[in-house]
């Protein structure tokens, strides 16, 4: 057992890795530390790194553990070591932030060692930020929508997939969904890729309308939801072999698709993950073999748009009513002060959503421009 002090230092990839704090427990219900943790990361590192080589990340911190607070960092702590690599990320504002970029173990560990949990990359690559790599399909249960229907969900969207010639690789969200992983040619925006994927998840609904759906308004779904907007830009989602914070060290864990019909949530945890991978090695290491076109997904969006199904921009939502755009802390105001009437039972207590006036000029599904709001995780 190793000495639990202050700080440990762990050679890896050829580096010196402070660990410190070793011995703070991350999940007290199972006695996990943080140095579990690192190690962890580093028995599934070759998985673990591949999940996220050579793309930004956005960092979520959580240093007092899972039941702690946590907060989203964007921007590289200052004077990482010289051997972090970092890119410059633009985001939709104008700003830029300097955003880590694991490509070895041993930055992984560093980061883990900030106090990171689980991992959440940008589906681009440092050398190319504006055109996704990755189609990313995130399968949300609804409440009281059990994980055998989200199982079936996945079957109904891989059968899709294949009709258009294209892989997809799953594997649980380590939360209650499962993601599949389209990898692409870096050929195209984040619009087409986001529209690609809209396109879809209309597909999935179509072919199973009783158990998935692709609309937007909360109070409209049913059964699975199909999260499209994962795919806008500045969107993050956790990657493969991510520890989730869950009591239970819960792991997003790639499947082959022989398991997803039987799978559980519960059978791949911090402990139980490095036995499997051991054994079976990395399920997604032939992804990037497997990066085809666009061109199938986007005909079909085109054949949706005809149909009247097109993903129309929804400025409504985003500008004052003298035309001029809201800032993110005006429309953060606006929400405190609708909250506050609500819970005096204001006029504006039970609206749930926007006047029918302002959606029957927007589609049912709004623009990523209006419902993006920093990272996201799955």
């Amino acid at each position: 057992m190793p000495t639990r002090t202050n700080s440990e230092v762990l050679e890896v990839a050829g580096r010196e890795v402070t660990i410190s704090n070793p011995g703070k427990v991350y999940f007290p219900r199972s006695g996990i530390t943080k140095l579990d943790l690192v190690r962890y990361y580093l028995d599934v590192g070759e998985g673990a790194v591949r999940g996220v080589f050579d793309r930004p990340m956005a960092l979520k911190r959580s240093p007092n553990g899972v039941e702690g607070e946590f907060f989203f960092q964007k921007r590289a702590p200052a004077k990482p070591p010289p051997w972090v690599k970092t890119v410059t990320l633009a985001f939709p504002s104008g700003r830029t932030a300097d955003e880590i970029v694991v490509t070895d173990v041993a930055q992984l560990a560093w980061i883990i060692n900030l106090g990171c949990i689980d991992l959440n990359p940008h589906p681009v690559r440092a050398g190319d930020l504006e055109h996704p790599d990755e189609l990313r399909v995130d399968l949300d249960p609804g409440p009281g929508v059990g994980f055998e229907r989200v199982r079936e969900a996945a079957g109904v969207v891989r059968e899709a997939l294949a009709e258009l010639g294209l892989v997809g690789w799953p594997k649980t969200s380590g939360s209650r969904g499962i993601h599949i992983y389209v990898r692409l040619e870096p050929r195209w925006g984040f619009d087409d890729v986001r529209r690609a994927a809209l396109a879809l998840a209309r597909d999935a609904a179509r072919r199973a309308p009783a158990l998935i759906t692709s609309k937007w308004w909360k109070e409209e779904r049913h059964g699975v939801f199909v999260d499209y907007n994962q795919n806008a830009k500045d969107r993050t989602v956790a990657s493969a072999y991510s520890v989730r914070p869950t009591p239970d060290g819960r792991v997003s864990a790639p499947l082959t698709w022989d398991e997803v019909p039987v799978c559980d949530l519960g059978d791949f945890t911090l402990k139980t993950m490095p036995a499997r991978f051991a054994k079976l090695g990395d399920l997604m290491a032939g992804i990037d073999r497997s990066a085809a076109p666009l061109d199938s997904l986007l005909e079909l969006a085109a054949r949706h748009e005809a149909e009247g199904l097109g993903d129309a921009p929804c400025r409504a939502f985003s500008r004052r009513s003298d035309g001029r755009r809201r800032s993110s802390r005006s429309r953060r105001r606006r929400r405190r002060r609708t909250r506050s009437r609500a819970s005096r039972g204001g006029a504006n207590a039970t609206r749930k959503r926007p006047p029918t006036s302002v959606k029957q000029r927007c589609s049912s599904t709004p623009c990523a421009a209006v419902t993006r709001r920093g990272p996201a995780f799955a």
